[in-house]
């Protein structure tokens, strides 16, 4: 396709280690792809920032990831998709996936009631980019949308348990499960290392999507469609970089990635 090389890596990137739940699941659905993670460590986090601001740094997290000669793009931050994703598309001549579309159309399948909600930070929530894609798919749907801002240093500090994360969970859903939604689209990649007090919160009546999950499915359709998909019968390569502490982000990502991450470079995104 295009003359891209369908043995070049996936590149992947995030304002930092959130988008590792991303990477992983595209790690376990397609383990003969190589990966190329960046973490924007220098500028997180995304969600706080202007739409300008988070276009300016998705830019140049794309530049950098080009140079590498990747096959393919995924932007695996729900900010970054609400607010760079039709820019990157239009200007690179490889697929660009986003994390955004692949999970409301997963909540569009799975509603019984038509009744959605979604968390995520405020940049994503004030967005509205879920519910746009979402009333596309389906105008007649309600969805109701919570910021949850204090979930991202939970996750990172791995509290994804005890009192402290069940009171900030129930305080949050608190807003939105009167809404009598069955279904809540964690739209942030660092909510599925809360799933279980989230779900636990929610009750068993509400189904969680995980946007990363849903990702790794369209990310494998879309090399399968373009026929990009790696001809080597090798195992792929991971390679992990980020634009500030690199120590820390090894120690914090293990945890999102679910494997050791022998080997993380420091590059200056700034400077592509």
């Amino acid at each position: 396709m295009n003359g891209i090389d369908a043995s070049a890596s996936i590149g992947i990137f995030d304002s930092g280690v959130g988008g590792l739940t991303v990477c992983r699941k595209i790690a376990e659905a397609l383990p003969g792809e190589s990966l190329v993670y960046l973490g924007d460590t220098a500028r997180v986090p995304y969600g706080s920032k202007s739409a300008a601001t988070v276009e300016r740094y998705a830019r140049a997290c794309a530049a950098l990831l080009m140079e590498r000669n990747v096959k393919m793009l995924v932007v695996a931050c729900n900010t970054a998709s609400a607010f760079a994703l039709p820019l990157l598309q239009a200007s690179l001549e490889i697929p660009v996936v986003g994390v955004v579309e692949p999970g409301a159309r997963a909540a569009c399948s799975r509603t019984r009631t038509g009744r959605v909600g979604v968390i995520g930070t405020r940049g994503t929530i004030n967005s509205g980019s879920y519910e746009k894609i979402i009333l596309r798919m389906c105008p007649d749907y309600r969805v109701f949308s919570m910021a949850c801002p204090l979930f991202v240093p939970f996750a990172e500090e791995g509290w994804t348990e005890g009192a402290a994360i069940t009171e900030v969970t129930r305080a949050y859903l608190g807003e939105l499960l009167p809404h009598a939604i069955d279904t809540l689209v964690l739209g942030c990649t660092h909510y599925p290392l809360l799933s279980a007090v989230i779900s636990e919160v929610a009750g068993d009546a509400v189904a969680l999507v995980d946007s990363a999950e849903e990702t790794a499915r369209v990310v494998a359709a879309t090399l399968r469609d373009r026929q990009l998909i790696n001809p080597s019968d090798e195992a792929g390569q991971h390679a992990f970089l980020v634009s500030d502490a690199p120590e820390c982000f090894r120690d914090a990502g293990e945890r999102f990635f679910g494997y050791p991450l022998e080997r993380v470079e420091w590059v200056d995104v700034r400077g592509v």
